[in-house]
């Protein structure tokens, strides 16, 4: 049966539930939740369809509540990647030569089973095991989860039928759209359930077969993904998941001549030091291989003095504070007008110290813990140099506390220096550095703001003014990947807003489009002549 006759209709963004008090959707979540922490979880690897336990026994907590065990996992060994790598390539030519429409059946219906009988589960296990909040788990682990399946499924479908001009006078051209040469590694971040679930499946919907780390932080809801790709069909060896520490794994993957592409979200250092480690080894490869990465961000606010001020702290607070400022488009340097500084300031403090802190299990919390103690002490140890610098003052938060839990009040700190350390580097906590600058001196902002970091992410602008929204537009340019006109720099929505950024931001090749599938696939272009000549001679010889 040809391909042609199935069709994929655009789809809609799969709704984010309220989980208001009387709910059926938050009784069915805090019953999940009970379930997920009566009892702890031996969490497996994946490798060929075979759940393995073995490697090092490593105890999972809740950042906000480290006392409690939520499971267990095995940090993997070296022969754990060699069996993962073996599994993809030798699961690689059934899945490669399956129809397109039979792969993207696997991730509908994925994603039909997470928006239903696995919804409470997912989030119950990205609440615990990352730390969000109902609001924020819904809108990362299912919603965007579920868009990203049905989404890609349907881009992919626009890209086949992407077909070249051809000669009416016998000849036939057509392309064919192959999966890579080899395998892919993806690796992927502990802040997105979403992201973590979608740069295996992206290759894998192509053709590919996948080999996937996940941050050690997110692997209570990783085994969660692998049981939804499993209860949706996916057959054994197209994903395989393992623990094996990342060192060990791109010491092996990185010289295996079979290796395709690295699908990446993390920091930009790491990625830059897996794109050096690639090169140093690209004669090994049968094929040059594909490198996507979204990386780190400075995202940023600036503000005219045409804004509206409550829509500038709505839009500062939610930016810089929801799930703890750990996005990666977390706005985290705001440029604020003098003129509208003492608004702004009364209005963001006012809706900052409303903000409740504690346990996702209490539904009244905005503010969770940060991911583990590494990112604890980091983050505080920025805002304890904040306390000792003459140029920088603490308005808002600034308490930490780990006795319990990685608690870090959403803070807000003022600084007379607009390249003052919290200006420039990115801190993947509830951080935000405000610079207030004189209203006339505009144009030198956009200009601060467009140099003062080497990431281009995210970033958003405020204002009423249309001409300054243009201007504002062209200085910010290369910027930001994403950038927002009176809106927050956070919440990129599959299919409408494309996410990725440039500069030391990554590759900036758009999840949530279809410019990200393109990258894991290799066209081949086939011309065929119905009429082949059959005189080598040119007219023009006679």
């Amino acid at each position: 049966m040809s391909d042609a006759i199935f069709h994929i209709a655009v789809p809609h963004n799969e709704p984010v539930l309220s989980y208001a008090p009387g709910s059926s959707e938050r009784s069915a979540l805090q019953e999940a939740l009970r379930v997920a922490k009566s009892a702890p979880r031996e969490l497996p690897a994946f490798v060929n369809g075979e759940r393995v336990l073995e490697g090092e026994r490593v105890t999972v907590h809740p950042p906000h509540d480290i006392g409690h065990t939520l499971g267990h996992f095995f940090r993997g060994t070296q022969q754990q990647v060699h069996r993962a790598i073996d599994a993809a390539l030798a699961a690689k030519p059934a899945w490669e030569a399956m129809a397109w429409h039979q792969r993207a059946a696997i991730f509908l219906r994925a994603a039909d089973l997470l928006s239903g009988p696995f919804r409470a589960r997912m989030n119950a296990a990205t609440m615990l095991g990352q730390s969000k909040n109902a609001y924020q788990a819904e809108i990362d682990a299912v919603a965007e989860l579920c868009d990203f399946f049905r989404f890609n499924a349907y881009f992919l479908q626009e890209i086949y039928r992407e077909q070249p001009l051809h000669n009416p006078s016998g000849t036939w051209n057509r392309l064919e759209y192959r999966a890579l040469e080899g395998f892919i590694l993806a690796i992927t971040p502990f802040n997105f359930t979403s992201i973590a679930g979608n740069l295996p499946a992206a290759p894998a919907l192509c053709g590919n077969t996948v080999v996937w780390k996940p941050a050690e932080t997110q692997i209570y809801s990783a085994v969660v993904i692998m049981e939804l790709f499993e209860a949706a069909g996916l057959p054994a060896g197209v994903i395989n998941l393992i623990y094996t520490d990342g060192p060990e794994v791109g010491d092996i993957v990185f010289k295996h001549p079979d290796f395709a592409g690295l699908h990446f979200t993390g920091s930009t250092k790491v990625f830059q030091e897996l794109w050096r480690e690639i090169g140093q080894n690209i004669a090994t490869y049968k094929t040059y291989p594909r490198i996507v990465g979204e990386t780190g961000g400075k995202d940023f606010i600036v503000a005219h003095a045409s804004a509206d001020p409550e829509q500038v702290a709505v839009g500062l607070v939610r930016g810089a504070f929801e799930f703890q400022g750990q996005k990666c488009s977390a706005a985290s340097r705001a440029y604020l007008p003098a003129s509208l500084w003492p608004e702004i300031k009364r209005l963001t403090l006012e809706k900052t110290a409303s903000l409740h802190m504690g346990t996702v299990e209490e539904f009244a919390n905005f503010i969770n813990a940060v991911i583990d103690e590494r990112a604890f002490d980091r983050i505080a140890g920025y805002i304890d140099a904040a306390r000792d610098n003459p140029s920088v003052e603490i308005i808002a938060g600034g308490g930490c506390d780990k006795s319990a839990g990685y608690f870090i009040e959403p803070t807000i700190l003022l600084t007379t220096d607009p390249r003052s350390t919290t200006m420039e580097e990115e801190i993947f906590g509830p951080v935000l550095t405000i610079y207030v600058y004189d209203d006339a001196d505009w144009e030198d902002t956009l200009a601060l703001v467009d140099t003062t970091s080497p990431y281009a992410l995210t970033g958003a602008v405020f204002a009423t003014d249309r001409y300054v929204i243009e201007q504002a537009s062209k200085a910010l340019r290369n910027a930001a990947g994403n950038f927002y006109i009176n809106d927050k720099p956070t919440g990129a929505v599959v299919g409408q807003q494309p996410f990725g950024g440039a500069r030391g931001s990554g590759t900036n090749d758009k999840a949530g489009s279809a410019l990200n599938l393109h990258r894991w696939i290799s066209p081949r272009l086939i011309k065929e002549n119905f009429v082949p000549p059959v005189d080598h001679r040119y007219p023009f010889l006679d």
